[in-house]
């Protein structure tokens, strides 16, 4: 058993990572810097300038944006600024109405709103939000974290505060305060806590489900997960747990990305993650008719197994966050089947010989495609597992320690990939469109 302190670390730490949003997190945390900017000059702004980093604007460039019909971040900051509550944190436009919306839109037409890339700055998580009223100006920034409010303050930003916001990479972080965590730590916490400590888990399944359910009543996106339900796919994939599986998870990514005002649970500041390490997880215990302790410990290995990716990662990468967070849910899903530790760091070895380097290219619609690649590996991977069958250190970049393998996999997401980052967004920001 995993002594009191370390538990309550753990829990902590989950608690922080895996929270409710609606919409995408990258523009809902746009428009919640918006929002605080817009409390701290105490009034309707005249002017709004965001000054955002790569990352954020790859992934709030394509994104339907929940309740508008409308996507990207002119609407997101323009409703911020007009309704939004900073203290709803991630769903910080729910008391959108449709006045608001229409208030929102003639923002926008009077160009009020300036969009510029953040220069010099290496941080891949960063918001910097500037509101003018007349003579009167506030700043507020966004770093690190989704809802990590760095500065509030009247007036602009001066390079003494950029310092403070954004230390040198030798310097602590916020984030090292957390614990860190290794895969065996995972596996024991997950599977030895005292349910009634982890029983919060559950709330993942409440939310994620109900969005993929919720999703089923509209038409979203590109709809995969209804498709994946059509006689045309069933004849093709069969009406099977696998079928189930994905297709669960591609409709809640559907509505999410498709702009549904459906709140679900997040991991690691995305929504896509949550969705992918809850959805497959659920399905397959439910078909499987496992205990709800089980599905509960599940829950917990999948989505501790994401943040603990993400810890060496970081929030914003090159790496598409399905890899994370489809390796979380083979890992849930190998403990559903009965497997032991051994099975779920073969799993994980699994994950990582066939998904490194599927490239992120920011949040939009398609992104249901990449989940169901990543939940069809975790099924494949964990059944590997189970038969005994892993990836060996021989080939590739699997090492024979499991936590050395999921740093290689992220020191190539964090670093090796920076290059194609930087070539994904020239060229969303080139097209045509």
């Amino acid at each position: 058993m995993i002594d009191k302190e370390t538990r309550e670390r753990i829990i902590a730490l989950v608690h922080k990572e895996v929270v409710p949003a609606i919409g995408c997190t990258e523009p809902m945390a746009v428009a919640l810097c918006t929002a605080r900017a817009t409390e701290q000059l105490g009034c309707k702004p005249e002017k709004i300038e965001a000054l955002l980093s790569a990352n954020i604007l790859k992934n709030a460039m394509g994104v339907g944006i929940p309740g508008t019909g409308m996507t990207g971040l002119p609407i997101a900051i323009a409703l911020g600024s007009l309704i939004g509550k900073s203290a709803y944190q991630l769903e910080v436009l729910r008391d959108l109405t449709p006045e608001a919306l229409e208030a929102g839109k003639r923002f926008i037409d009077e160009g009020r709103i300036d969009i510029q890339l953040k220069k010099g700055i290496s941080e891949k998580l960063y918001i910097e939000i500037v509101v003018t009223a007349g003579e009167r100006c506030a700043t507020a920034v966004i770093a690190k974290g989704h809802t990590n409010l760095a500065c509030v303050k009247d007036g602009r930003l001066d390079n003494a505060s950029l310092r403070q916001i954004l230390p040198s990479e030798s310097s602590p972080t916020a984030e090292s305060e957390d614990i860190a965590l290794n895969l065996k730590l995972v596996y024991d916490f997950a599977t030895t806590a005292p349910l009634d400590e982890i029983r919060f888990i559950l709330e993942t399944k409440e939310y994620n489900m109900k969005a993929a359910r919720e999703a089923l009543k509209g038409n979203y996106g590109h709809n995969l997960g209804k498709s994946i339900d059509r006689p045309l796919a069933k004849g093709i994939l069969g009406d099977s747990i696998y079928s189930r599986m994905i297709a669960r998870t591609a409709a809640a990514c559907d509505a999410r990305m498709g702009g549904a005002m459906i709140p679900v649970m997040s991991n690691s500041g995305s929504g896509n993650q949550g969705i992918c390490a809850t959805n497959p997880v659920c399905v397959y215990a439910e078909e499987n008719e496992n205990t709800e302790e089980e599905l509960i410990r599940a829950l917990m290995l999948s989505h501790l197994t994401a943040i603990y990716i993400k810890q060496s990662l970081g929030k914003l990468s090159a790496l598409c966050g399905c890899v994370v967070a489809s390796t979380g849910s083979s890992v849930g899903v190998t403990y559903l089947m009965g497997g032991d530790y051994a099975r779920c760091c073969a799993a994980v070895k699994n994950m990582v010989a066939n998904l490194t380097g599927m490239i992120c290219d920011g949040a939009k619609p398609s992104c249901s495609l990449k989940l169901t690649s990543g939940v069809s590996t975790a099924i494949l991977s964990a059944l590997l597992a189970m038969e005994g069958k892993c990836v060996t250190s021989q080939e590739g970049i699997v090492d024979d320690d499991i936590d050395r393998s999921i740093h290689n996999l992220t020191a190539i997401g964090a670093d090796a990939m920076c290059i194609t980052d930087e070539m994904v967004l020239n060229i969303m920001t080139s097209k045509g469109c």
